[in-house]
C-alpha cells in the first residue's frame, strides 16, 4: 500500500508543477501581443514623477546666496554616514557673503557609493538647502568620481527641469555649470 501511495502522491505532485507551470506560461504569454512601452532612451525623454527621488542638489534663495548655513543637522540624520560637512564663519557683510547667514558650508560632500537615497537629510535641514534632484544617471568609471562636491550639488540645481536663474543668481548659476558641465536632463515631470 505505501509503493501506490508513493506513487499517487508523485502524480499529485507533478500534475500540480504543471498545472502552476501552465497559470505561469499563460500570464507570461498573454503579455507578447500587448504594445511594449519601450523608451529611445536618450533620443526620448524619460518620464519621472516629481516625488522621484535622485541625486541631492544644493538650493540658493532669490539673491543668488546658499541656503546651507553647516548646522550639520543633515550628517547627523543621515544612517549611511555619506554627507561629510566642514563649516566656517564668514564676517563679511551679507553683500559679500556667498551665503545666507554668517555660517556657510565650506566642504560639503555627499558619497554616492554609500548614499541610500533615504530623504532624511532633505527631512532633517531647517533652511531646504539640501533636496532631492531628479538625475538617475550616475554611471562612473571609479568608485571615487561618486563622491560629489558643494560645487557640483549646487550646479544640480541649475540642471533640474523647471528652474531658470533669475538675473542676481544668473552670474553665479552660469559659473557653476560650466565648472561642472553635462547635459541638462533629459526629463519629463509627471505628477
Amino acid at each position: 500500500m505505501s509503493f501506490l501511495s508513493g506513487i499517487l502522491n508523485t502524480v499529485r505532485e507533478v500534475i500540480a508543477v504543471t498545472k502552476s507551470t501552465a497559470q505561469g506560461m499563460s500570464v507570461t504569454l498573454s503579455h507578447i501581443p500587448n504594445r511594449k512601452d519601450t523608451i529611445s532612451y536618450p533620443d526620448e525623454p524619460v518620464h519621472i514623477f516629481k516625488r522621484f527621488r535622485g541625486e541631492h542638489y544644493l538650493g540658493v534663495d532669490e539673491n543668488g546666496k546658499e541656503l546651507c548655513v553647516s548646522c550639520f543637522l543633515c550628517a547627523a540624520a543621515c544612517p549611511a554616514d555619506a554627507i561629510y560637512i566642514e563649516g566656517a564663519e564668514d564676517p563679511r557683510p551679507y553683500e559679500e557673503r556667498i551665503s545666507q547667514d554668517h555660517r556657510y558650508a565650506k566642504v560639503y560632500q555627499i558619497d554616492y557609493g554609500r548614499c541610500i537615497l533615504c530623504g532624511f537629510c532633505v527631512d532633517a535641514c531647517p533652511t531646504d538647502a539640501i533636496n532631492h534632484g531628479h538625475n538617475f544617471e550616475w554611471a562612473v568609471l571609479t568608485p571615487g568620481e561618486l563622491t560629489k562636491d558643494k560645487e557640483y550639488l549646487l550646479a544640480n540645481y541649475w540642471r533640474e527641469p523647471d528652474v531658470t536663474p533669475n538675473a542676481k543668481q544668473k552670474a553665479r548659476a552660469e559659473a557653476l555649470v560650466a565648472k561642472h558641465p553635462h547635459e541638462p536632463f533629459n526629463l519629463v515631470l509627471v505628477d
